[in-house]
C-alpha cells in the first residue's frame, strides 16, 4: 500500500481529489443487511478512481471504512485499498474503531498515536485538515469538543494562504430531516465560528448521511457525499425512519480550479441493481 507521511507533499501542482466514504467494510461474505457487498462495491470505486483521467492526486476516506470495528474488517479494508495507485488518507467515523485502525495502518504515519485522529498534510496546490468528529464507540452522533476545536483553528492559522479542504466524518450541518438532525454533529455552531475567520477553507466535505447535500457554513461550501456500497432514504414512506436502499454507489471528485473547488459524483459501475428498501434502525 502506497502511504505518505503527515507533512510531506503529495503531489505538487495537482488539482484533483478523490473522496469515498461510508464504505462499511465486512469481513468477506458477510453481507450488510443480508443484501450489500460493500466489499465488492469498494473495489469498483478503487477501480473508478484508478482509471479516472486525470487520476487524483489522492483519495480521503470519510469514515465508516469498517462496519463493526473489528480487525478482520480493518484487514479486508486494508487489502481492497492497497490496489489503489494514489495515495489514500483515512478519517475514522461512528462505525470505526481508532485504535484497530491505527493497528491496521502502522505504516501511515500521519495518524495521531493515540487520542483523536486529527491532522494536516501539507499538499499543494490544497492543503487538506482532517477531523475526527467521533463520540465514544458506535455512537451514532458526532462532536468536535473544545480541545479539537482549538486545534483545528491553531491548524488553520499555520497556513492562512493556501487553500484548505476540511474533511470528516459527520456533516457540520444541519440536514433538516428528523432521523439525522437527532444526531446532528456537537460543536458545530463553534465549527461555524472558526471557519468564519479563515477564509482559505475553500470547502468542507463529509459523509455518513449516504447523500449529497451542500450548504454553507461559517461563510465556507459544506458536503456531504454519497457512500460507495449503498444509500440511505431518510423518513422513507409507511412510517420507516430510515431505510437504506440498494442503488449505484458513488465516488466525488474535488477539482481545485484555482479559485474554487468544485466537486463532481461520479456513480461507479453498478450492473443489475434493481432499488430495494431495507428498514435500518
Amino acid at each position: 500500500m502506497r502511504h505518505p507521511g503527515g507533512t510531506e507533499t503529495v503531489h505538487a501542482g495537482s488539482v484533483l481529489i478523490a473522496q469515498i466514504t461510508d464504505t462499511h467494510v465486512r469481513r468477506k461474505g458477510d453481507l450488510l443487511h443480508h443484501m450489500i457487498h460493500t466489499g465488492r462495491e469498494l473495489r469498483r470505486a478503487v477501480e473508478a478512481i484508478n482509471e479516472s483521467s486525470p487520476r487524483p492526486s489522492f483519495v480521503v476516506a470519510t469514515g465508516d471504512l469498517v462496519d463493526r470495528g473489528k480487525a478482520k474488517e480493518y484487514k479486508r479494508l486494508r487489502k481492497i485499498l492497497g490496489e489503489l495507485r494514489v495515495p489514500v488518507f483515512l478519517i475514522p467515523g461512528n462505525h470505526d474503531d481508532r485504535d484497530a485502525l491505527r493497528d491496521a495502518f502502522p505504516d501511515h504515519a500521519y495518524l495521531p498515536p493515540k487520542g483523536p485522529l486529527c491532522y494536516a498534510i501539507e499538499s499543494r496546490p490544497v492543503r487538506l485538515v482532517a477531523l475526527d468528529t467521533t463520540r465514544r464507540a458506535r455512537a451514532p452522533g458526532g462532536e468536535l469538543d473544545a480541545a479539537r476545536l482549538e486545534w483545528l483553528d491553531r491548524t488553520l492559522s499555520l497556513a492562512p494562504a493556501t487553500p484548505t479542504l476540511i474533511a470528516m466524518h459527520h456533516p457540520p450541518f444541519e440536514i433538516g430531516l428528523a432521523p439525522v438532525d437527532a444526531h446532528a454533529l456537537r460543536g458545530r455552531a463553534e465549527l461555524a465560528r472558526i471557519v468564519a475567520v479563515h477564509p482559505q477553507v475553500a470547502r468542507i466535505v463529509c459523509g455518513h448521511v449516504h447523500r449529497f447535500h451542500e450548504t454553507l457554513v461559517g461563510g465556507a461550501s459544506a458536503v456531504s457525499v454519497p457512500s460507495t456500497a449503498h444509500q440511505l432514504v431518510l423518513e422513507a414512506a409507511g412510517g420507516i425512519p430510515c431505510a437504506v436502499r440498494v442503488e449505484p454507489p458513488a465516488v466525488a471528485f474535488h477539482r481545485w480550479t484555482g479559485r474554487a473547488i468544485v466537486t463532481e459524483i461520479r456513480r461507479t459501475n453498478h450492473p443489475g441493481a434493481t432499488p430495494r428498501l431495507r428498514a435500518v434502525s
